[in-house]
């Protein structure tokens, strides 16, 4: 049976919301926060059942705990690792699994999971205390692994697209292991994401057992059945990359952020913000290789634009802007890994997994 809120609750909330009111104009997010209060005060007025209201309320929940614990990690590179929570604990595929996670912390990420068991566990147990669990209640297979802390750095939610949404939002990159119906419904997303614009650019890794065929599968397929019919592109596959060596996967990673940091729509400018200054010679490849990418002008250099100016922590980075087309994002990624592989030997090394 529902609690009915007391009348001191009642009160508090009420004074609590005159505040939040009272400072909206000199709240940093005063707009954003006025608008979400408006679409809850208009829900009010219209004919939504108490199940549009529980999603909402629920939804609202598990965005409060994925905040508070992201938030002191804000600036620290993560790795979101999906796979089958049916894999056996002695299988290669966990092994992997544990390596991986293992490897990659060393380089300075840190792990996302979803707390689950198999791939997941493996990647908290590699891990260690650089992980985070994205649990969920489920009949079965779902409870959490254990090998992260209860108490800073797992959150249980309630729906799948909330757990969905954190996985995204707080990664810098996405690797998966064989899995089932979950995994290729988080893989085919994250795709999606990727392809359409509605995701910032980040390394996606499939990572197989030591001559494994199950990804090679799916690219066959993927090759057969969408790009042979015309329902995809072949440089959309410039999304993902396949391998069953660990080292070549935390690389790939470690790589895809050596030169590039980020990137950030301004108006009608895209802007990619770098770790290092790239050189005359190297813009100038830059602009005759990926012409195609523009709608007007060129790919220039730049300095932090006026409304980049609520991102201090990287105000100082350079910048390249460009008017990009928004339907290439398959080469949009093969202009990341140019950044990056053509840039001088001594910085083509670097790794920032810290700096977001």
């Amino acid at each position: 049976m529902a609690t009915i809120p007391s009348r001191s609750d009642i009160e508090a909330l009420a004074d609590d919301l005159y505040k939040l009111v009272d400072n909206l104009e000199s709240n940093q997010h005063g707009e954003l926060i006025y608008s979400a209060l408006q679409a809850i005060t208009q829900i009010s007025q219209s004919d939504a059942e108490r199940r549009d209201w529980k999603i909402l309320a629920g939804s609202l929940q598990d965005m409060r705990q994925a905040i508070a614990m992201f938030y002191p990690h804000r600036f620290n590179r993560k790795v979101s690792i999906f796979g089958s929570a049916r894999t056996d604990v002695n299988a290669p595929e966990y092994q992997q699994a544990y390596e991986f996670a293992e490897k990659i912390t060393k380089q300075g990420f840190m792990v996302i999971t979803g707390a689950g068991g198999g791939i997941m566990a493996a990647g908290n147990e590699g891990a260690g205390d650089h992980s985070f669990g994205l649990n969920i209640d489920l009949p079965f297979e779902q409870s959490s692994n254990g090998f992260v802390s209860e108490a800073s750095r797992l959150v249980k939610f309630r729906y799948f697209f909330t757990r969905k949404l954190y996985f995204v939002k707080e990664s810098d990159a996405i690797t998966l292991f064989p899995g089932g119906f979950g995994t290729q419904d988080e893989f085919f997303e994250c795709l999606t994401l990727c392809q359409t614009g509605r995701m910032t650019p980040r390394p996606i890794v499939l990572i197989d057992k030591r001559g494994g065929d199950y990804w090679n599968d799916w690219d066959v397929f993927v090759q057969n059945n969408l790009i042979a019919r015309g329902l995809i592109s072949n440089q959309d596959r410039s999304l993902y990359k396949i391998t069953d060596d660990i080292d070549q996967a935390c690389q790939y990673i470690a790589s895809f952020y050596s030169v590039y940091h980020s990137t950030r729509w301004v108006d009608d400018l895209f802007v990619i913000r770098l770790h290092v200054e790239i050189t005359d010679e190297h813009l100038d490849r830059l602009n005759n290789n990926f012409g195609d990418l523009l709608i007007k002008g060129k790919i220039e250099r730049s300095q932090a634009l006026p409304k980049e100016g609520n991102e201090p922590h990287i105000i100082d980075l350079p910048r390249l802007t460009m008017h990009f087309n928004q339907h290439g994002f398959g080469r949009l990624y093969e202009l990341i890994a140019a950044i990056n592989d053509t840039c001088n030997s001594e910085n083509s090394m670097i790794c920032h997994p810290e700096q977001r």
